[in-house]
């Protein structure tokens, strides 16, 4: 039995390396709500890109690598898994990011969805064993996210230029700032995994959220390239009006979830989408 968790372990260690850079920057996540408006995508806006040869380039690699590297790692995730397992593994990824929301929406003054994030975390640690389940949504406790990029634009800083990254996707200079290394402080178990030299585990925990991401939205993300005339714009345009919306805590634009390679759902123009904060 140790052997085998061994080599499951460095598998997962392999995995890890090379799909968890492929999970990137927007965050992450692209929320689902039913009630969401219907997004405009707009593929001939190009403003704040002045980097776009370049940009193209890393967005055509990236495609690349979700052909050769991502896709295949998922499709095996998938065949090997069973969805009901799945869908515990999603439900304890989800539980495991509530340190990170809890301390941004502080960092953001937002007591009242700071309490909700701790009472979510709680409640499916407990009645839904270690996060395994959902409790808390059928108690009416909804979700949500937040990482240190929506804390810096809370706290009036620019995007700046759109960036696409190798192997994170569509990003900011913000938003890169935050993803990448404020929010890692503010997640205790990667922290202490990492303090502990426990980097098998750490890269397991990274593949396993990449690929249970990448999962559920590239049957969607392939839809769009098939009916896009600009793919590279429309997943700019769908990034740019989804990260707005999530900043303000308002109304949900319904986008097919953008590897950021991030967390993505599937349009009322950017215009129209509430950005009141509740």
């Amino acid at each position: 039995m140790d052997t085998v968790f061994k080599l499951f372990s460095r598998m997962t260690l392999v995995i890890g390396v090379v799909a968890t850079f492929a999970m990137g920057i927007g965050s992450p996540a692209w929320a689902e709500t039913p009630q969401a408006a219907q997004a405009v995508v707009d593929e001939s806006d190009d403003g704040g890109d002045p980097l776009e040869p370049v940009n193209r380039f890393l967005f055509e690699f990236n495609e690349i690598f979700q052909l050769v590297i991502l896709r295949p790692a998922t499709g095996m995730y998938q065949h090997l898994i069973p969805p009901v397992v799945r869908e515990a593994i999603s439900h304890m990824i989800d539980n495991l990011k509530s340190p990170v929301i809890v301390a941004n929406d502080l960092l953001q003054g937002e007591g009242q969805r700071a309490l909700e994030t701790t009472q979510r975390f709680v409640i499916n640690t407990t009645l839904g064993v270690g996060g395994i389940m959902d409790p808390a949504t059928k108690m009416g406790i909804a979700k949500h996210s937040e990482d240190f990029g929506q804390t810096l634009a809370v706290w009036g800083v620019d995007e700046m230029v759109y960036l696409v990254l190798p192997f994170y996707g569509p990003s900011n200079p913000r938003d890169a700032v935050g993803k990448l290394f404020v929010d890692n402080y503010f997640d205790p178990l990667g922290l202490y995994l990492e303090n502990i030299d426990e980097d098998e585990a750490r890269y397991a925990r990274m593949a396993v959220g990449a690929v249970d991401e990448y999962g559920g939205v590239m049957d969607e993300l392939e839809q769009i390239k098939k009916t896009s005339v600009d793919y590279y714009a429309a997943i700019r345009s769908m990034y740019r009006q989804k990260r707005k919306a999530e900043i303000g805590n308002g109304t949900e634009v319904d986008l097919p979830p953008i590897p950021d390679l991030g967390q993505m759902q599937e349009g009322t123009p950017a215009d129209q989408v509430s950005l009141e904060r509740k």
